[in-house]
């Protein structure tokens, strides 16, 4: 069995509460995911700080550009020590199979993944943007063409992850949108607890609000962990 690993997400607006989160957290949480809001709030320095704790980092930007800017992104954020990363899929094959051959040449390869489908869009979202696929037709295609270009893994809702762990049983698999049973979904549209994720085949389970957003991250990081170990118990 795969043994998955927590990602807290560090959705916060600027370094000064990203570290205050980061003295609350446990320090048996080795990864953490830096997004859009705190990057750019703080540019490439804000991995320094994660690196100087001896932390994982999962950068996700989820690039989306031309081939050419995509390989030299990756490129950089290696050289930041960056772990792990995401592209879009949707990008195409030229740009995935450059993202590849990027990390590959770097001297730390990070280790890329793409973005098939948003937590956050249903099938009426796909209409809306002229996609006439179900939502798991759409994860499996760009799932295949994106380890197909040699890219290391996917970022999928656990609602789709079995499928892909069957279809791809040694791919990373990186699972947002996970909340507790009572938990507030926020603007996120397929959600799943810990536990249901590990049981898909998940790799890694990213949890931002549910933990960074608490009156006690340490506590809620401690309830995300034991709900993920009564499917690994079993």
């Amino acid at each position: 069995m795969i043994n998955p690993e927590i990602i807290v997400a560090l959705d916060v607006p600027n370094k000064k509460l990203m570290e205050q989160t980061l003295d609350r957290m446990p320090n048996s949480i080795k990864w953490y995911k830096i997004g859009l809001e705190l990057f750019c709030s703080e540019g490439p320095e804000i991995l320094t700080s994660l690196k100087n704790r001896e932390k994982s980092i999962f950068l996700d930007l989820k690039l989306h550009d031309i081939p050419r800017t995509v390989s030299n992104a990756v490129k950089t954020a290696s050289e930041h020590g960056v772990d792990l990363m995401t592209v879009h899929a949707i990008g195409g094959r030229a740009m995935l199979e450059e993202a590849a051959l990027a990390a590959k040449s770097c001297s730390a390869p990070p280790k890329i993944v793409a973005v098939t489908t948003l937590t956050s869009l249903n099938e009426k979202d796909f209409n809306d943007l002229g996609l006439f696929r179900s939502v798991e037709e759409q994860v499996v295609a760009l799932g295949e063409l994106a380890i197909q270009s040699g890219i290391d893994g996917l970022v999928t809702s656990a609602h789709e992850a079995k499928t892909l762990r069957s279809a791809f049983p040694n791919s990373i698999l990186v699972t947002p949108g996970i909340r507790m049973p009572s938990g507030d979904i926020g603007d996120q549209k397929r959600v799943a607890t810990p536990s249901y994720a590990v049981e898909q085949g998940s790799t890694y389970l990213v949890v931002g609000r549910p933990i960074v957003q608490s009156d006690n991250p340490e506590q809620a990081a401690r309830l995300i962990i034991s709900d993920m170990n009564r499917t690994l118990d079993k």
